[in-house]
């Protein structure tokens, strides 16, 4: 078996051996191996033949302090955050925390990765860089207390700007009511919305051919002509080809339905609005290193204002809204505004898990 020895070793484990077993004097040994006499009484005054640990004897950071490390472990182990989020959440109270003294912190206490979930996960392709203005589009079905409500979502490719609205009814005039309340919502231009090939978006592919898709354009396609957008599908029978709204679908559903019970439509809507408000303002993403989707918008203007219809500063929130969007995703941990919801006097019960 080899030997793993320091760089600077003059001894292998066979002479350190053969040091501690000899009587000879100290002067004759260390003529012999070609040692200095203090490495022969070093290794004669030991009880191994082992190299000697030469880091600090207990591990400690040298950026935090021990109650700091404590504050970073409680807040890994109650949160279960990523180590981005987990930086974005703490750097306001430890201002001088960086990435890799936090990820030093979470590995000298073994908390650096977090337990898997969902199993293997399918490889991530990168999806192929746009301007921004570049919207995916999806509908989802939710419920409350009073029924079916189906949920419009939109998501922008680049800045991941997110837009939702619920509607009574899924067809072609709420579709076209939505895409007409997107171009209202976001400061830029859009250029480009991908959608499926449901009915509300486009004529359905058996139909295409037929003489009244020929000489009738659809009712979506006709605002998207209005507003200089080019409309874009899937491939059939291909939903990943529209994984990032699908996924922001997903995060919206986990965030209110799944989580909490709505009496009324309008619990939800209010919920909703409120969570998409914070998305988009306090929201730090990764993939934007580190900015929130509405500081990348300004970003983008800052460098194209050509994009722009207005100014997206003018959409800022004010103060009183900001405290109640930082307030919502300091709410324990959750990506969720609902303690801003409850101050406003909604009666939302968390649902029962049914084991």
């Amino acid at each position: 078996m080899g030997q793993v020895l320091h760089g600077s070793a003059r001894t292998t484990e066979a002479v350190r051996r053969a040091i501690q077993l000899r009587q000879e004097s100290v002067r004759a040994a260390a003529r012999r191996y070609g040692v200095s006499p203090t490495t022969i009484q070093k290794w004669r005054a030991r009880q191994t033949t082992a190299d000697a640990a030469m880091g600090p004897k207990e591990p400690r950071s040298t950026v935090l302090t021990p109650e700091e490390e404590a504050v970073v472990v409680a807040f890994r182990r109650h949160t279960l955050l990523p180590l981005d989020d987990c930086l974005y959440g703490l750097q306001p109270t430890i201002p001088h925390l960086t990435r890799s003294s936090l990820h030093r912190c979470l590995e000298r206490h073994g908390i650096s990765r977090l337990p898997e979930m969902e199993g293997d996960k399918p490889k991530k392709k990168r999806f192929a860089e746009y301007a921004i203005g570049y919207m995916h589009i999806d509908i989802a079905e939710v419920r409350t207390e009073q029924g079916k409500l189906y949920l419009f979502v939109a998501i922008d490719r680049t800045s991941k700007l997110a837009f939702a609205k619920l509607e009574a009814e899924a067809n072609r005039y709420t579709a076209s009511d939505f895409l007409r309340a997107l171009v209202a919502f976001v400061p830029y231009k859009i250029h480009t919305v991908l959608t499926d090939n449901g009915v509300q978006f486009c004529h359905a592919p058996r139909n295409r051919s037929g003489p009244t898709a020929l000489y009738s354009r659809h009712m979506f396609d006709r605002v998207c002509h209005e507003h200089g957008i080019e409309h874009r599908l899937t491939k059939p029978n291909h939903p990943w080809t529209n994984g990032q709204v699908e996924r922001m679908n997903r995060t919206i559903k986990d965030a209110t339905v799944k989580r909490y019970h709505y009496e009324t439509h309008e619990q939800l809507r209010v919920h909703l609005q409120l969570f998409v408000d914070a998305y988009n303002h306090a929201r730090r993403l990764k993939t934007l290193r580190g900015l929130t989707p509405y500081e990348h918008v300004l970003q983008a203007w800052t460098k194209e204002p050509e994009r722009f219809r207005l100014d997206p500063s003018h959409h800022i929130p004010g103060p009183y809204r900001t405290t109640a969007l930082r307030d919502g995703f300091d709410d324990g941990g959750t990506t969720s505004p609902v303690g801003h919801v409850a101050r406003r006097g909604m009666r939302v019960r968390t649902r029962r898990r049914i084991a």
